[in-house]
């Protein structure tokens, strides 16, 4: 008797696909608990609360005390609300001790760099101002000198913008005395720009530093919604497309988001809306 080729062949060869599909269904229907208050970032009713999971009162009340009992969530003795209990705390503060925002972006560029179509490079804040750490070249050369350790200028690409968005007003201002830049930021139309690039999580930039060169930069942000670095795709005018819902400036907001979730940042810090 021949025997199925799976039978034959042992657990770490198998297909992925049979390895992963083993599970415990209840823990992952009770983790829609766990995600709704995460989700909503506050404490709420247990009828709101099974709603956003998905499910009865009934059926979510059980999952509760469990997870009471472990420390997951925990009840508020006068208003009777569920919130996250101090296990949670402690796995979320561990967790973003355990998350390296640099290694995750760098990663994250070669994708990228091939969804926009053109050269993306990840900047951090330096001791003077952005520097730019990592760079991954497009499908298209850029003609411009783009390469890891120099810095942005805060004024005029899209990375220093989101940075001077960002960052401590003071910060910014120093930086931008020692770029020769110090009346731009006291500027009406520089500091309005500013407040759009607040509002929509996106700087854009078209022909300001060198002419036939545009780009498009997003912020990063971490658990305590402060940002941790800069995103950035830049090419030849003609082949990027600098508005706010261009399939590029999408892609690009969409990996910003991807890299602050996983950094603990919520959505109500990463997302961004429409130019009005």
């Amino acid at each position: 008797m021949k025997l199925p080729l799976k039978d034959l062949l042992p657990d770490a060869v198998q297909a992925p696909e049979a390895r992963a599909s083993r599970g415990i269904q209840s823990v992952e229907v009770g983790g829609q608990l766990l995600k709704a208050l995460a989700h909503t970032g506050r404490r709420m009713a247990l009828k709101d609360l099974a709603r956003e999971a998905g499910m009865t009162p009934a059926k979510a009340h059980p999952y509760l005390v469990s997870f009471g009992k472990l420390g997951l969530i925990e009840q508020d003795l006068v208003s009777g609300h569920y919130g996250l209990g101090p296990l949670s705390m402690e796995l979320g503060l561990i967790s973003l001790q355990q998350v390296d925002p640099v290694r995750l972006a760098i990663a994250e560029l070669p994708p990228l760099a091939l969804r926009v179509g053109c050269t993306v490079s990840a900047a951090v804040w330096g001791a003077e101002g952005p520097v730019i750490i990592r760079v991954e070249e497009g499908p298209s050369t850029v003609h411009v000198s783009m390469r890891h350790g120099i810095p942005a200028s805060l004024r005029y690409t899209g990375t220093g913008k989101i940075f001077a968005a960002y960052k401590d007003p003071a910060v910014v201002l120093a930086a931008l005395e020692k770029e020769a830049q110090h009346s731009a930021f006291g500027e009406a139309a520089f500091a309005l720009e500013l407040e759009t690039i607040r509002k929509n999580c996106m700087a854009s930039v078209r022909d300001e530093l060198i002419a036939g060169i545009s780009a498009i930069a997003v912020p990063v942000f971490d658990g305590f919604g402060k940002l941790v670095l800069a995103l950035a795709a830049i090419g030849a005018t003609s082949q990027i497309d600098t508005r706010f819902g261009s399939a590029q400036a999408k892609a690009m907001r969409e990996a910003a988001e991807r890299l602050s979730a996983r950094l603990g940042a919520s959505d109500r810090i990463t997302q961004s809306k429409p130019p009005t």
